[in-house]
Order: structure tokens, then C-alpha cells, then sequence
């Protein structure tokens, strides 16, 4: 069995029991860095071994992974912080062993896209997540394919490129676009700014941003549902004919 364990964004307490309980059973761990999960195992006292597991050797490891998992060992795959497989290493393996017949269970746990979501206020019952736009190549088509998106989008920035995605975002959405940042989920100095499109990209200009972000976007508003809702209550044509 192959378990996608998240773990904590932020504060060690957000790890579950659940979490500890299969990392220590793992025959072995597979590790985003193993230097940043030892950490971890060290402070809840997990021994199983850590082996590299990462963008740049994922590839040249697979297939001995998926032998010790045939041959019937058990392993757990944790990112350096939330849950593997988002903005994180995780898909290719979890593919390769639903193509091999081997199991694979993702246990719940820390995510920032949730919390972030939440607390920006914006409808949360509909949603999608974009995570990092490209840095370059492919990022104004990635931004111009969500003009139309009615539903609250979720992406994740670097400090040094939250103003400019943030601007981005204004020119293709509208400066008046409502939108909510938050940083440093579950860590010290965690915060959440909402506001326009157009305020927010006035706040990091005169506040230099540092952390990790979460920049979540309104969708477009749909005209035809907004007059529709503000005629509730008013009789339709022949409405009125039929009642009285």
C-alpha cells in the first residue's frame, strides 16, 4: 500500500494521530527532502527510513519503488509541507501504482488552498483550483482562458511575484474584481487581506509581501442570474393576468 500523508503547513499540532500512526508503520517514507521530513519524524519520534522522493528524481526511482511495494512492503510519501500531489510530487506515482495494481490511500490533512478559501469570504460551494500560473511561457494564455471562470478561482504565489501576478490579475478580471490574500497559513504571522483586485495591489505595493500566498478571486458575476434575482418578487409577464 502507498499512503499520501499530508503534513503540517505550519503549526506541528495540525498533524493528525492518524498520520503519525501510519508514518510510523511505513516500511519506509518517501520524502520531498528528506532533510525537512526528518525534522518532522525526529519530533514525533518516527524511525522508519527516509528516502529522496522529488521532481528531479522521480522518474529514475519509480519503478523500484512500485517493486517494494509489490513485493509487499508498505510506503508513506509526504511533500516538505501539506499534501502530496498538489503543487507537489505525487501524481506520477499514485498513477503508476493504480496502473500496477498497487493501493493507494490519501489520507485528509493540511492543505493552504482550503483555509484560504474559507477565509476570504468569496462563495466557496463552486470552485477551482490553478495553482501556480506559469512563470513564463503559457501564462498570459493560462490567464486570458479564465476571463469568463464563474467560479472562485484559488491560485498559490511566491513573494516575489505576488504583485505582479496580482496586477495581472486586475487587467484581465477588472481592478474591481473582489479578492482575498492570505499568507502564512497556520504559521506565526498568518493573516488574510480582502478586498478589490485594485486595493490589494495597493497594499503589497506600499507592503513589501513575505511568505507564502494564496491569492483567491472572485468569478465573473453572471448578468442574466443578477437581473434574474433582482426581479424575485416581481410578476413575469402574464403572471399577473393568470393570478387575478
Amino acid at each position: 500500500m502507498l499512503y499520501i500523508v499530508p503534513t503540517p503547513i505550519g503549526n506541528l499540532e495540525d498533524m493528525t494521530f492518524r498520520a503519525v500512526k501510519v508514518l510510523k508503520e511505513a516500511d519506509f517514507i518517501l520524502a520531498e527532502d528528506t532533510r525537512t521530513a526528518g525534522i518532522l519524524l525526529k519530533h514525533f519520534d518516527i524511525h522508519a527510513p527516509a528516502v529522496a522522493y522529488h521532481k528531479f528524481n522521480e522518474h529514475k526511482i519509480l519503478h523500484s519503488v512500485i517493486g517494494r511495494l509489490k513485493s509487499g512492503e508498505n510506503a508513506a510519501l509526504v511533500s516538505d509541507a501539506g499534501t502530496p500531489g498538489i503543487s507537489d510530487p505525487g501524481f506520477l506515482i499514485v498513477r503508476e501504482c493504480l496502473k500496477e495494481g498497487v493501493g493507494v490511500q490519501c489520507l485528509p490533512g493540511a492543505t493552504a488552498a482550503i483555509p484560504a478559501l474559507v477565509d476570504s469570504g468569496l462563495p466557496a460551494d463552486r470552485f477551482c483550483f490553478e495553482g501556480f500560473l506559469p512563470a513564463k511561457k503559457g501564462r498570459a494564455t493560462r490567464l486570458s482562458s479564465l476571463a469568463d471562470e464563474s467560479r472562485t478561482m484559488v491560485f498559490y504565489e511566491s513573494p516575489h511575484r505576488l504583485l505582479r501576478t496580482l496586477k495581472e490579475l486586475s487587467a484581465v478580471f477588472s481592478p474591481d474584481r473582489k479578492a482575498s490574500v492570505s499568507r502564512e497559513i497556520s504559521k506565526i504571522y498568518e493573516e488574510s487581506i480582502q478586498g478589490t483586485l485594485d486595493e490589494l495591489c495597493s497594499h503589497f505595493t506600499e507592503v513589501r509581501p513575505k511568505g507564502e500566498f494564496v491569492i483567491v478571486v472572485a468569478g465573473k458575476e453572471n448578468k442574466n442570474k443578477r437581473l434574474q434575482d433582482g426581479c424575485e418578487g416581481v410578476p413575469q409577464e402574464g403572471e399577473y393576468e393568470e393570478n387575478v
